[in-house]
């Protein structure tokens, strides 16, 4: 969680039930005398989702609950098709806004990354060591190289018993956090980066430090990106040493309604083969890949306030 003075951030992963957290924060807002100006709420699709409770066993679910909140916000929900043959690769946005267009917003970017398939060497920094009972989250962020990824934050970390590793990280407005599960046969880790001045971060530089704590078989990357940021955002992050590009999807974050959600461009990537050569996805091709919800069926939620 990272809180501010006009914004909440949550992000978890797991069964956790992250969007019963609203109605009590949205209780603490009115007693300051606050209004809700602007909602996100993201995801990956579930690698287990018959396991989640409600409200999240569905996005239609998940869609439900965030509206009668915030329907007022007159918002939208849809889902990026990361990659049609692979509809365990699709992006799941919500978003709503009390703003008319995304040029009342700064050039902030919001950086998240999903990595599943862990290099076994680099997934075992995260297991707890039986003959050293010294080793701890601290070592896990040195080891791993996280602590080089933004070398400038401030960063409190977590270890699990006996695997898995958090961390959140802050440098001013700006944030980072990483949430690793590393078990054989379905490790996962997650990156996200948001706060930062469009002109200020080298995503495709940030995309390369990350990759080289975890080297995933495969990866997705969503940025998130307000007014002239849009135009790099649409450009980095294309090709990525060793990987290659499956699919590119670019939308307006918020249709119709308020238009405060920006654009999201998503990326999802798959390790080269020593013995295929595939050319990546040029950055600058882009597909208009998405679907709104009506019945269809890591997770972060960002709320600020007027």
């Amino acid at each position: 969680m990272f809180i501010f003075p006009l914004k909440i951030v949550l992000k978890t992963c797991g069964t956790t039930k992250l969007l019963l957290s609203i109605e009590p924060i949205l209780k603490l807002a009115e007693s300051l005398s606050l209004d809700v100006s602007d909602v996100k709420y993201s995801r990956g699709s579930f690698i287990f989702p018959n396991y989640q409770p409600a409200p999240h066993r569905s996005f239609s679910e998940e869609v439900n609950a965030l509206n009668g909140f915030f329907s007022c916000l007159k918002p939208k929900a849809y889902v990026l098709l990361g990659d049609p043959a692979s509809p365990n690769r699709n992006w799941h946005i919500y978003s709503a806004s009390s703003r008319k267009s995304v040029e009342d917003r700064t050039d902030m970017i919001t950086f998240e990354m999903c990595m599943t398939g862990l290099d076994k060497k680099k997934a075992a920094v995260f297991f707890k060591r039986s003959a050293d009972a010294d080793y701890s989250a601290k070592e896990m962020t040195r080891n791993s190289g996280i602590s080089e990824i933004i070398p400038s934050h401030a960063i409190c970390d977590f270890d699990f018993d006996p695997c898995g590793y958090s961390m959140n990280g802050i440098e001013g407005s700006g944030f980072s956090t990483v949430h690793v599960t590393p078990e054989d046969g379905f490790s996962y880790a997650s990156y996200e980066a948001m706060g930062f001045d469009a002109s200020e971060v080298n995503l495709n530089s940030l995309a390369s430090r990350v990759l080289k704590c975890f080297e995933p078989n495969e990866f997705s990357i969503a940025v998130t990106c307000h007014g002239s940021g849009v135009q790099r955002c649409t450009m980095e992050c294309g090709d990525v040493d060793g990987y290659w590009c499956r699919s590119v999807v670019q939308e307006l974050a918020a249709r119709g309604g308020g238009g405060g959600g920006g654009w999201v461009v998503y990326r999802s990537y798959e390790k080269k083969e020593k013995e295929h050569h595939v050319v990546a996805s040029p950055a600058k091709v882009s597909m208009q890949c998405w679907k709104e919800v009506e019945e269809e069926e890591e997770v972060m939620l960002v709320m600020a306030c007027l």
